[in-house]
């Protein structure tokens, strides 16, 4: 299959769209590092926090204290420029990779989806010869300028970017999304103070059109992209959308990253006209005889490459190798794609029973934990067990060692009444954290509907 494809993959395209990506995405990075250090997020997330949720198997990822956590984001910034700019690349886009993703590795409460998205990106454009168009790479070593690459290069970002939308769209074909327009119906109405659209957004069909659109726009967008005649038309859709979820959800940088990476999708003479204007304000000038770049090791590039976009589509069905209600249970819920699908709260109540004593006593979750992590902890199994694991590690470190711990947590999603999300009689300090399923989450009971006070509008 892969040799059959390989004329398709190894055709030589410009590389002005490459080129055009590698400096938006670069800028794009550089501005929200320096945006997180200038608020102090760094140390807001990275060095006040009394524990840390690292993820399963890389609990060796620590955060590094507050100089090595600012010297980790300083470097991340110099990565981050030197992909822009194309500037000692290779080892500017692995800098960006590693440094990016060890953050991001440090506390899963802070997972977002578009923090997946940029280390994918980040690990494809270490691959990719992204520095030899375009860049100050070229201005120290003018042999290595090259107008065209391979077709797989730029189709490797086209294919990641369609990947994220598309599965986006199947994760929204469920009952709550479509028949309930939830979370929407509750999200909506908190924006009626907007100029124009405000008072709609407490219309319940508003709710109905909004789930109903971006569910289509997420399943199709990509494939009007890639059609010329309806590619204006969708990216306006794109700007539209974004802006719109820009604007309503307090989501980051994701809908400006989206909107800037699609520009991958455009013709080559569209980029190249852009980077035209910008070699005519810099006065640069370029070979005018054609040149095409050879990618080394190119069967093993795409061999990987292959592999990459296979687990890319497997991950996100892994949830059913799992009982129970996804949304409900989140076993198999993170990088898959699924943004903004739910409305989810909870209420954690923690207690340490001592077994040589006989005395139990109940846990201010605040003594150890943000606001934040709280929060997220509360509604998340996986992290329900983490905590109850740091409790136990801690009243050992005090003396009490083989504490019992055990949680009544309760949860309300959608709209639903608040419910039981797990087995309050479970000491979970005895549970062991795998990819297995957890028995002791208790299942989501269908017998109570959605609130309908929320569509009482």
């Amino acid at each position: 299959m892969l040799q059959k494809l390989k004329p398709y993959l190894t055709a030589p395209v410009s590389a002005a769209p490459l080129a055009v990506f590698r400096v938006i995405f670069g800028g794009m990075m550089l501005a929200s590092i320096l945006r997180s250090m200038g608020k102090g997020w760094v140390t807001e997330l990275y060095v006040k926090p009394k524990v840390y949720f690292t993820y399963y198997g890389f609990e060796w990822v620590q955060p590094l204290g507050e100089a090595g956590m600012y010297a980790l984001f300083s470097v991340m910034a110099v990565a981050a420029l030197g992909v822009m700019v194309g500037l000692f690349y290779r080892l500017s886009a692995l800098l960006f990779f590693l440094s990016f993703s060890y953050v991001e590795l440090i506390d899963k409460s802070n997972y977002l989806n578009h923090y997946y998205f940029v280390s994918i990106v980040a690990l494809l454009l270490v691959l990719v010869p992204a520095h030899r168009h375009f860049s100050l790479d070229v201005l120290r070593r003018t042999q290595s300028w090259v107008s065209q690459v391979p077709c797989w290069v730029v189709l490797v970002f086209q294919l990641q970017l369609g990947l994220v939308y598309f599965y986006a769209g199947v994760a929204k074909l469920n009952s709550d999304w479509l028949l309930e327009a939830m979370p929407l119906r509750y999200w909506l109405p908190a924006h009626t103070h907007l100029p124009l659209i405000g008072q709609l957004l407490d219309e319940k069909w508003v709710a109905y059109v909004f789930c109903w659109f971006g569910a289509f726009y997420d399943l199709t967008i990509p494939f009007f992209l890639s059609w010329r005649k309806s590619r204006p038309l969708a990216y306006l859709t794109v700007i539209v959308f974004h802006v719109l979820t820009a604007v309503l959800f307090q989501i980051g940088m994701f809908p400006y990253i989206m909107m800037v990476s699609t520009l991958i999708f455009f013709s080559a003479n569209f980029h190249e006209r852009l980077l035209g204007r910008c070699r005519s304000l810099f006065r640069v000038c370029v070979p005018a005889a054609p040149v095409a770049a050879r990618v080394e090791a190119q069967p093993l590039l795409l061999s990987l490459l292959v592999v990459h976009f296979v687990l890319q589509v497997l991950v996100p069905w892994r949830f059913v190798l799992y009982p129970g209600e996804l949304f409900w249970t989140e076993q198999g819920y993170r990088f898959s794609w699924r943004v903004m699908l739910m409305e989810k709260t909870g209420t954690a109540f923690f207690y340490v029973f001592d077994p040589k004593s006989g005395h139990e006593v109940e846990i201010n979750n605040r003594d150890y934990l943000t606001i934040n992590q709280e929060k997220q902890m509360a509604t998340q199994p996986d992290m329900i067990l983490q905590y109850a694991h740091m409790l136990q590690q801690d009243f050992a470190a005090r003396g009490v060692p083989g504490a019992q711990v055990r949680a009544e947590v309760y949860v309300s999603m959608n709209g639903r009444g608040s419910r039981l999300l797990i087995n309050p009689n479970v000491n979970l300090a005895a549970e062991k954290e795998s990819f297995l399923p957890k028995p002791w989450i208790l299942p989501l009971e269908e017998a109570i509907p959605p609130l309908e006070a929320v569509g009482q509008r």
